[in-house]
């Protein structure tokens, strides 16, 4: 399956998910980065779709790539979002690594955050933008956690 038909399919994979909780939406799809992004509007069970710690949006997540692999799409990767919860959280994350990045500035002291791979990304490219502070990853699976610290410039 190329990959417009793997778009396709993972949309209205994820749609025939959903009626089985009694969601009929339509769900849109996009793909960035060579990662299908699909986004679930806004409906009365968002709670249970997103989870605990967004466990559910994770489950939902792997369900659609594993169908897109037994189906041989050319794209596997899926990201799907709940009533926009994943962008809402990568903006207050930003604005939390803008507040850590200050502070590793001010102090000149590296600082360890525990944060899952998604958050960790955000913060990496938040630091992207600044030319004093670099960012890197420790540690296996959940233990792993992110550093910031702070860069001596010439």
């Amino acid at each position: 399956m190329n990959k417009d038909e793997s778009i396709r399919f993972a949309a209205r994979y994820l749609e025939d998910l959903l009626s089985f909780f009694g969601i009929n939406v339509a769900v849109t799809s996009t793909i960035d980065d060579e990662v299908i992004q699909l986004s679930v509007p806004s409906t009365s069970l968002n709670s249970l779709l997103i989870g605990r710690n967004a466990d559910n949006l994770r489950a939902l997540q792997h369900v659609v790539s594993m169908a897109l692999v037994t189906n041989g799409a050319e794209i596997t990767r899926v990201n799907v979002d709940v009533a926009s919860y994943k962008q809402h959280r990568a903006e207050r994350i930003a604005e939390k690594a803008e507040g850590w990045i200050k502070k590793v500035r001010e102090t000149g002291q590296p600082m360890t955050v525990d944060l899952n791979a998604a958050d960790r990304r955000v913060v990496h490219k938040v630091a992207g933008d600044y030319s004093d502070i670099e960012t890197h990853s420790e540690g296996e699976g959940r233990e792993r956690k992110l550093i910031i610290n702070k860069v001596e410039t010439e």
